[in-house]
């Protein structure tokens, strides 16, 4: 229940659009137009039918209009649906119950590429476009649970730096990454009694690297 409500205070709604219409399917596209997000993403609620006479509408259709999630996941989900449609690639998006985007469909594994670079070079991209109007929510990107093996590879990737750190008595550096996939390195080893992590560099090449505690942090940055 807390979850879900910080969820809520986190999340951008707009106020919902009262109108009164002869035609649902224009005063939805208003409305997506006016939220830059998809027709289908439009919720609708029927506040009042329209009637007719004689063929004619004698009174419109009094009709409540409101984005279906967050607005700004929507206005990103529109932006990745465009481009993937310019790629030409067969991906369904989802909007999952936590902001994520999840992608799915016979295309999906191509939009990961290798070691998930596909997929986190699109995700920087889309960041990269909404920033502007959207500057205080990161659109994250997931396929079918990738985010959940890669947090789990990550782990034992920090786990391995921390040893091999150890090992050569000097500071190990990591590949670039996202910053999601930073904070699961230095969640992994915040407790860790004999390294410390710390992110240098800036995106998209900005990288965690590992020192053995109490050593000499100005070297290897």
């Amino acid at each position: 229940m807390v979850a879900e409500k910080e969820r809520e205070e986190d999340m951008n709604v707009p106020e919902s659009l009262v109108v009164e219409t002869d035609s649902l399917e224009k005063a939805v596209e208003d409305a997506a137009r006016l939220w830059d997000i998809l027709p289908k993403d439009v919720k609708v609620n029927i506040l009042e039918e329209g009637k007719r006479f004689l063929g004619l509408f004698s009174r419109k259709t009094r009709v409540e209009l409101l984005p279906a999630e967050d607005l700004d996941v929507l206005k990103g989900k529109r932006l990745l649906s465009e481009i993937l449609e310019k790629m030409d690639m067969d991906v369904e998006i989802e909007v999952h119950e936590d902001g994520v985007l999840n992608l799915t469909g016979a295309d999906a594994g191509i939009i990961i590429g290798k070691y998930g670079e596909t997929l986190k070079s699109l995700e920087y991209l889309l960041n990269l476009i909404s920033r502007d109007s959207s500057p205080s929510r990161l659109i994250r990107l997931d396929s079918d649970g990738y985010r959940e093996r890669r947090e789990l590879s990550l782990q034992r990737v920090a786990l391995s730096s921390a040893k091999e750190a150890l090992r050569r008595h000097r500071p190990i550096t990591m590949e670039p990454m996202t910053s999601w996939e930073r904070r699961i390195i230095h969640i992994a080893l915040k407790e860790h009694p004999e390294v410390e992590t710390r992110s240098v560099g800036d995106d998209p090449q900005r990288r965690v690297v590992v020192w053995p505690r109490g050593g000499n942090r100005s070297r290897n940055i």
